[in-house]
């Protein structure tokens, strides 16, 4: 799968060869990324580890519960500066999915993650048919909530000690976007 906006490639890794992108990724932002997400041992950057989780999203991307996306600048297809996904779809009456997305250190500021996320929501609307996608934010997640909010994305509450987030429980806004096509 790939999606293109006026500046980025957005696309689906479903060859374990790039791995090595993956993990130039993951080494590179590793600083900047530990604030925001789950403790990793040594052993998450390895390329081992990294091809793993590339057949594990593969696999939940064939069940339908994951659209995972992987973010370059068009012309630097083999520099990943970030990734989008949609994880937890979920069909039938409830037509939801959370919203996960992360972007290289180097590259805030310059508008990259609003653009890839607006192709992928207008996807999740469009081509998925989902009602309602949802945001858990930390509230010290500035960037974050700029992003969303440019993107529509309403205030629906507070989860209390969310996420086990760099060793500790955080809470998290709770964002939602829904799509008022879907009747």
């Amino acid at each position: 799968m790939e999606l293109l906006t006026s500046r980025l490639r957005l696309f689906t890794l479903d060859d374990c060869a790039k791995a090595p992108l993956v993990l130039d990724y993951f080494k590179r932002n590793k600083s900047f990324l530990s604030t925001w997400e789950i403790v990793r041992d040594d052993s998450f950057y390895t390329l081992q580890a990294q091809q793993d989780m590339l057949f594990n999203d593969l696999n939940y991307m064939a069940c339908g519960q994951l659209v995972k996306l992987w973010i370059s600048r068009l012309g630097e297809e083999d520099r990943i500066i970030g990734s989008v996904a949609l994880s937890n779809i979920v069909y039938g009456a409830f037509l939801s999915c959370h919203l996960g997305y992360r972007l290289d250190g180097e590259e805030e500021g310059k508008g990259y993650m609003t653009e890839a996320l607006q192709a992928l929501i207008d996807y999740a609307f469009q081509e998925l048919k989902l009602h309602r996608i949802e945001a858990n934010i930390m509230p010290q997640n500035a960037a974050s909530f700029r992003v969303v909010e440019k993107l529509g994305f309403c205030h629906e509450g507070l989860a209390r000690k969310y996420l086990k987030i760099n060793g500790k429980w955080e809470d998290h806004v709770h964002m939602v976007l829904l799509n008022e096509e879907i009747e």
